[in-house]
């Protein structure tokens, strides 16, 4: 799979949502910043990120995915505490 392939599924799947996947064509990294994930538990942010992308993960066609999820207010935070 190719990182823009991943994007237009995972943008499919959250519309709206800022998607971001880098990788390698072996393991990728999909971050996503959605008013989705408000009130939403880690596992479930996870599980929304996975469903348009099961598919590929069981045939093996997608095999390392590491996936970050934030609301606009927690990518705020997180951001300003990469800066610092």
């Amino acid at each position: 799979m190719q990182c823009e392939e991943i994007k237009r599924l995972v943008a499919q799947a959250i519309p709206g949502g800022e998607v971001e996947v880098t990788g390698d064509g072996y393991h990728f990294e999909v971050r996503v910043v959605s008013d989705v994930f408000a009130g939403k538990t880690p596992v479930q942010k996870q599980k929304i990120i996975y469903a348009p992308l099961n598919e590929f993960i069981k045939s093996g066609a997608l095999h390392a995915l590491s996936i970050k999820a934030y609301t606009p207010a927690e990518w705020e935070s997180a951001k300003r505490l990469r800066v610092q």
